[in-house]
């Protein structure tokens, strides 16, 4: 950082950096948890990830990512004043939200349907906490990219946006950690 950068230079306002943070410290340790005990169990977690739907996640992984990229489109179209642009671009990125949603929400169905929950499987336990923590994040954040966008006010999407990249961070992280190691 050099002399010049402030606190101001940051996207967005202090206290969403604050929140980001201390989101990010919480899914943090639960991803450290969930590792640790898969050291416990490494032939159970292996059997009980086979239930997953690996390509679904990957497909959500890659809704996320395109939705990050509609929403800092969304930024450059609020600091150029394009006010119909952000709201396409923020719609665009929220609907990928909802796709995302649907797609988690039927992998929990059919895991519920073969009898799976959070007491089959210490691995199940941590899978449903953090990926259902994560969903509750993509409705929060889709409602908070319908907000800014209504204000339209560059420094409020950036905000709301530095929220949602923050969303698509926690999933490339747990992606790799609960569906793939």
């Amino acid at each position: 950082m050099n002399a010049d950068s402030s606190i101001d230079d940051l996207p967005g306002d202090l206290m969403i950096w604050v929140l980001i943070v201390s989101e990010l410290l919480v899914f943090g340790a639960g991803m450290l948890a969930f590792l640790a005990v898969r050291l416990t169990d490494p032939a159970g977690f292996a059997e009980a990830q086979s239930h997953l739907h690996r390509t679904g996640a990957g497909v959500n992984t890659l809704v996320l990512v395109t939705s990050g990229w509609l929403a800092a489109l969304g930024v450059q179209a609020a600091e150029a004043g394009r006010v119909i642009r952000l709201r396409l671009c923020l719609a665009a990125a929220s609907a990928l939200g909802g796709i995302f949603l649907v797609l988690k929400a039927s992998e929990y169905k059919d895991l519920f349907a073969q009898g799976i929950g959070t007491e089959t499987h210490p691995f199940f336990t941590f899978h449903l906490l953090l990926t259902g923590f994560h969903a509750a994040h993509v409705a929060a954040g889709i409602l908070v990219l319908a907000l800014v966008a209504t204000a339209a006010r560059p420094r409020a999407v950036e905000t709301g946006v530095a929220f949602w990249h923050m969303v698509d961070l926690v999933w490339v992280l747990l992606f790799p950690v609960i569906y793939l190691l």
